[in-house]
């Protein structure tokens, strides 16, 4: 079960959540992936300690980067450097989100390293895109991803503080939107013989998530505004509160065909005769009363009840409002791949799948996340360096070993 990408090599400098996110997924995909740090390591490394202060483990670090090799580099280095070189010789993709300016300082800019390595597939991931004024400037996905592209915009209330994104959101989907574009790239490379540059940027990845909106706004000159439970145009496209307290949504898109088995639902067939609300305009139009008789009867039972209700109706389309928690226990999550057992030692560790599967080159989580320069004698072994070349790399800090073995 190695994956579809078996015998692909790929060299990651990543550091944080958006280069290691893609470097992940081809890991998990059946890559042989080596990850390229810091002598001091990936900053992501410190997870475990700005969110947890004494945790034991970084669980989020861990997400991203198990089943990968570790080498430690100094690249401001002669010597560095020249590893690094060897080492994207024998790649097939190169994966990095380090700033342009300093891959220009270290000579690993797409135009020097394509020129040199002809084949290779260079995945380059920035916050603004690589080209014009603001092409080199730094950003995390909360100022590319979610500030800037709209999306924060689109989802603060009127009068409001926007919200906080989540951790890792927009990180997360740019990782997998570079791990798709590698794998195009590389299926082009099998007709062509050539590498290219693949590029992705937080700020593209954000403007895309929301095209909804943006093809609204280019089309028809038009925002759409965020939703409110209390107006909302299709009371069958809401959420609502059990008895019990627990929320869910319904999601009865298309009004004339979720309308009936949502009356059915609750018991009114009425409704479909009633001229408030037997077509999509009437219910539009008089949504604010809906809503109210409809959170009345929701009140009236327990969402354990309403499931049962509801499931009853084949076109009744809903779904509960979970917190993580929930998910982690949800039967169906679960029967979805959304958990993967990682070899642990001489156990594994339960962790969140990468959201892709593939029926005849399955993949499995070949080990957690290295420790920091856990493979650099092995790397550099592979790569032609006698024992004493090693000792005198390690010797002069150009590279960094795993002090813990």
């Amino acid at each position: 079960m190695a994956g579809p990408l078996e015998g692909i090599r790929v060299v990651e400098l990543g550091v944080w959540v958006a280069g290691p996110a893609a470097g992940g997924i081809l890991a998990d995909w059946g890559a042989d992936v080596v990850k390229v740090e810091p002598i001091g390591g990936d900053p992501g490394r410190m997870f475990q300690y700005m969110l947890g202060g004494d945790m034991p483990s970084n669980p989020v670090f861990e997400m991203d980067n198990r089943g990968k090799r570790s080498i430690a580099l100094d690249l401001t280095t002669d010597d560095g450097r020249a590893v690094m070189e060897d080492l994207l010789a024998q790649a097939d993709v190169f994966v990095t989100n380090v700033r342009l300016g300093g891959l220009d300082r270290l000579g690993l800019d797409h135009a020097s390293v394509t020129a040199r390595h002809r084949r290779l597939v260079y995945a380059a991931i920035t916050g603004y895109g690589m080209e014009g004024a603001e092409a080199g400037s730094g950003a995390f996905d909360v100022a590319g991803f979610w500030a800037r592209s709209g999306i924060a915009h689109l989802l603060t209330v009127e009068g409001g503080d926007p919200p906080f994104q989540r951790g890792g959101m927009g990180d997360h989907s740019t990782g997998l939107a570079t791990a798709a574009g590698v794998c195009a790239a590389l299926l082009a490379r099998g007709r062509t013989g050539e590498g290219q540059v693949v590029g992705t940027s937080l700020l593209r990845q954000g403007a895309y998530t929301i095209s909804f909106d943006l093809s609204i706004t280019l089309g028809w000159g038009l925002t759409l505004q965020i939703g409110r439970r209390d107006n909302m145009g299709n009371p069958a496209m809401n959420n609502y509160t059990a008895g019990d307290g627990r929320r869910f949504w319904l999601v009865g898109l298309e009004p004339d065909r979720h309308w009936a088995p949502l009356v059915r639902a609750v018991g009114r067939p009425e409704w479909l005769q009633d001229e408030r609300y037997a077509t999509a305009r009437g219910r539009r139009h008089n949504a604010a009363g809906l809503v109210v008789e409809l959170d009345e009867i929701f009140a009236t039972k327990s969402l354990d009840e309403w499931a049962e209700i509801f499931d009853a109706e084949p076109e009744l389309f809903w779904a509960p409002i979970q917190s993580p928690d929930d998910l982690l226990a949800d039967p169906q999550f679960a029967a979805a791949g959304g958990l993967v057992e990682v070899p642990d030692g001489p156990g594994t560790s339960t962790m969140v799948a990468t959201p892709v599967d593939f029926s005849a080159t399955a993949w499995a989580p070949q080990g957690m996340a290295p420790r920091l320069g856990q493979h650099s004698q092995e790397i550099l072994r592979s790569l032609g360096r006698s024992l004493a070349e090693i000792e005198a790399l390690l010797a002069t800090g150009a590279v960094r070993g795993d002090s813990s073995s």
